[in-house]
């Protein structure tokens, strides 16, 4: 385990290195919730309506904590670094490494994200309380539970979108099924929550990926309740072990593929 702290940590110093340039991209965040808030101004007509059980401010806190998770992932680099390291044999290296390549992935990518990460959460509340001038009825103890979900989200993302990169084992490029996974993610989401979507829609969505990653800890954030967090806990666990298992196998098979072919 103190090897793949040591590999967090690592990439951690590494990304304080880059802070101007992270606090530079915050630009386009900003735009972005800036869009939504008007956006949400004009579909509420008057901001204490219910829509789907939703209050104006309720859905731009939503946008502002699913924009937070979404912007700080990093979802298409580090599937296009894992493409690259099966496509130019780079993969191999690791195979006589003392650490498992889906864990070095996972605390690699966390420690690359974790200072984005609370730099861009920093930003979205402050832009929040600007923009509302109020803030969700969050003691200390489900504040720390939200983080904890975001946290987890962050893990199954990882997870999952390495599966997408580690099938370029497989398939020429992985590109393609990443687009559709992200925009799912995006649509689904992102930019409106599930409640918002037909009832049939509602029940696949609440046990997808959609809903793990992105969904769940902003609908915390915004209406908090231990039953929810509960809920939202079980999955998130869930999605972890099948995303690691997954990974892992797909890992293991590839690898196998590559030795049998003399790769």
């Amino acid at each position: 385990m103190k090897k793949y702290l040591y590999i967090y940590k690592s990439e951690v110093m590494t990304s304080l290195g880059y802070t101007f340039d992270t606090i530079i991209g915050f630009i386009g965040y900003v735009i972005m919730i800036f869009i939504f808030l008007n956006l949400w101004n004009y579909i509420y007509s008057d901001p204490s309506e219910l829509i789907n059980g939703f209050s104006m401010s309720d859905m731009i806190w939503y946008v502002i904590v699913t924009e937070i998770l979404w912007s700080s992932m990093g979802a298409r680099k580090l599937c296009k670094n894992i493409a690259n390291d099966v496509k130019s044999g780079n993969i191999t290296y690791n195979l006589n490494k003392p650490y498992s390549y889906i864990q070095y992935i996972l605390y690699n990518h966390l420690g690359h994200i974790t200072v984005k990460f609370i730099l861009i959460t920093i930003l979205g509340m402050i832009l929040g309380l600007i923009f509302l001038g109020t803030f969700p009825n969050l003691n200390i103890l489900s504040f720390l539970a939200v983080i904890l979900s975001c946290i987890l989200a962050t893990i199954v993302n990882i997870l999952l979108t390495s599966c997408i990169g580690l099938l370029s084992f497989y398939i020429e490029d992985s590109n393609p099924i990443f687009w559709m996974y992200s925009k799912m993610i995006l649509v689904f989401g992102t930019i409106f929550p599930v409640e918002f979507f037909p009832k049939t829609i509602q029940k696949f969505l609440n046990f997808s990926p959609v809903y793990a990653i992105n969904y769940a800890p902003a609908k915390l954030f915004v209406k908090f309740s231990p039953e929810l967090f509960i809920n939202v806990l079980v999955i998130q666990i869930i999605y972890i072990l099948i995303g690691a298992l997954l990974a892992h196998f797909i890992y293991k098979k590839g690898v196998r593929k590559l030795n049998v072919n003399g790769g």
